[in-house]
Parts: structure tokens; C-alpha cells; sequence
């Protein structure tokens, strides 16, 4: 089984930036695709940003692009978010799956982290 651990979220202010990471374990990584999702409380969990498996394929959900940068580093085997320009829609716990097929649906994503809370007040 493959086991994720996200890090790096916490409390910031309108505008600042953070930078989310996920450590992939249990299974061979470098041909695995890369999502991540975000969920609040009370809402569905939601598309942010995938990640092919050499990294050169990148996808993000439309309130995202321009400010979340998705990348890989395959050698650390880590996933990484970069979230500039936050705003309080971002806040929200994420999460990073991993999967046989890339896309913007939960469905094909079997390997779940258990989440990291990024909060953005005003």
C-alpha cells in the first residue's frame, strides 16, 4: 500500500503564500500520477491540482490557476503545492492522492494522505 503524509499547512493572512508538501511511501512512486484536493467543513472534497509522473503534465481547477504551482521531485519522492496569493476560499484541509489515472475527480485517485488544515483569515 502506498501511504502519503502532507505537511506545511497553517494559519496565514489574505495574500501571504505557503508551500505544501507530500511524502509518498509503501510503493514505487516515480510513475505514480499526483493530485491534490481540498475539503471544508461541510463540503464536498474538491479538484485543486494534478501532476503527471514525470511532472511535465500539470493540471489545476480554475480558482486556482495563476497563484498554486504543482510540482514533483521524484528522487525525494515528494509532491509539492505552492500556494501564493491565498484568499479565505482557499481555507480548507488538503490533501494529496495518488492514482492510476490523472484527473480532476476523486474516483481515480486510490491512496489518500490524511490532510494538513491551511486557514486564511482576512
Amino acid at each position: 500500500q502506498v501511504q502519503l503524509a502532507e505537511s506545511g499547512g497553517k494559519l496565514v493572512q489574505v495574500g501571504e503564500s505557503l508551500r505544501l508538501s507530500c511524502v509518498a511511501s509503501g510503493r514505487t512512486f516515480t510513475k505514480s500520477p499526483m493530485g491534490w484536493f481540498r475539503q471544508a467543513p461541510g463540503k464536498d472534497r474538491t479538484f485543486v491540482a494534478a501532476i503527471s509522473w514525470s511532472g511535465g503534465s500539470t493540471y489545476y481547477a480554475d480558482s486556482v490557476k495563476g497563484r498554486f504551482t504543482v510540482s514533483r521531485d521524484n528522487a525525494k519522492n515528494t509532491v509539492y503545492l505552492q500556494m501564493n496569493s491565498l484568499k479565505p476560499e482557499d481555507t480548507a484541509v488538503y490533501y494529496c492522492a495518488a492514482g492510476l489515472i490523472i484527473g480532476d475527480k476523486l474516483a481515480p485517485y486510490d491512496y489518500w494522505g490524511q490532510g494538513t488544515q491551511v486557514t486564511v483569515s482576512s
